[in-house]
């Protein structure tokens, strides 16, 4: 048994939830339209360019969950899984991590994108472990801060050594599948490192070390 980690935005799915999910926002609303889906976007090209300041992405990501009540963030939510999320899950994704599961490997999300979008987009894919920046709620409330190192670049290697730690797990005979450049710092720590969709960097990458190359998209 190994543990089979996997990148989710452009990887399991064959979109980006965190840039969905501010889209979605805007469409319903929730946010100021312009501004929000100027910012939004902008954010998202830092990110393919490997120049995020994940702070401040996260703040500002995070600010619409302190400016309306969690009820109403929560029914939000589960109509953006159904209408923006489901349809991005390719049917090899899901072969995938059948393949995973059947070889009896423990299964771990990793991602940059906060855990309020993403642990219920674990829960769809069935995969039991998630790492992801921890939105902080106190007081039955969101307060637009984070918990923890953010997993995104070396905070994917920090946050996962953690977790190891903490499960008494290792990373003997690993597998971890992205799609980015912004995450060759674990790529290179485990066993079998699998390219999925690469961006440019990356497929130069894995193609100079002979790692394998897929595709999961749609």
């Amino acid at each position: 048994m190994a543990l089979a980690i996997f990148d989710l935005d452009h990887t399991l799915l064959s979109g980006d939830s965190d840039h969905a999910w501010g889209q979605y926002l805007v469409d319903r609303n929730l946010v100021d339209p312009a501004e929000h889906q100027r910012r939004n976007d902008h954010f998202y090209e830092q990110y393919k360019a490997g120049t995020l300041d994940i702070h401040e992405y996260l703040a500002f990501a995070l600010k619409p969950l302190t400016e309306h009540p969690l009820e109403l963030m929560l029914a939000e939510r589960e109509r953006f899984l159904q209408e923006r999320i489901e349809p991005l899950i390719s049917q090899k994704s899901r072969d995938l991590i059948s393949k995973h599961k059947e070889a009896g490997d423990t299964l771990l999300i990793i991602t940059a994108t906060n855990g309020f979008v993403t642990e219920p987009i674990a829960d769809i894919l069935a995969i039991d472990h998630i790492i992801a920046p921890q939105p902080e709620f106190i007081d039955g409330a969101y307060t637009g801060g984070i918990v923890g190192i953010p997993s995104f670049q070396q905070g994917k290697v920090t946050r996962l050594q953690e977790w190891l730690a903490d499960k008494q797990l290792d990373l003997s005979g690993s597998y971890f599948y992205s799609d980015s450049h912004n995450d060759l710092p674990l790529l290179e720590q485990v066993d079998n490192p699998v390219a999925v969709d690469p961006d440019d960097t990356l497929k130069q990458r894995a193609t100079e070390q002979n790692w394998p190359i897929i595709s999961l998209c749609l």
